[in-house]
């Protein structure tokens, strides 16, 4: 949700690359509902695993609580969001489809400063 929200609401202001510690091998489906709520469609979107060179091409590093399993740099700025939508249905996740967007939107806003998100 928040490479979604970030590539939407960004544009191509700023590179987003998604991508997890222990990726599911499909997008949770009340995240695709969801989502599409809010006018973004990632019906066709596929996780993918967190790679060393991922992580080293970034300058921001979002993670959702995947602790050891992610790789650290130094000088990259890394932002833990403790906001795992997996296993939850429509209800629960609309919440936290919520408080990414938010963060997303300060994360561009200090990203980009002097533009307009």
């Amino acid at each position: 949700m928040a490479a979604a929200f970030l590539t939407h609401l960004a544009g191509d202001r700023i590179e987003v690359r998604s991508a997890g510690s222990a990726p599911a091998d499909t997008v949770n489906p009340a995240v695709v509902e969801a989502m599409a709520e809010v006018g973004i469609d990632i019906a066709a979107e596929t996780p993918k695993i967190l790679t060393i060179e991922a992580v080293q091409a970034s300058d921001v590093v979002i993670t959702m609580g995947c602790g050891d399993a992610c790789p650290v740099f130094p000088g990259k700025t890394y932002l833990d969001w403790k906001l795992d939508p997996a296993g939850r249905g429509t209800a629960a996740v609309r919440p936290i489809r919520d408080d990414i967007r938010t963060r997303v939107q300060n994360l561009i806003t200090e990203l980009t400063p002097g533009d307009r998100a």
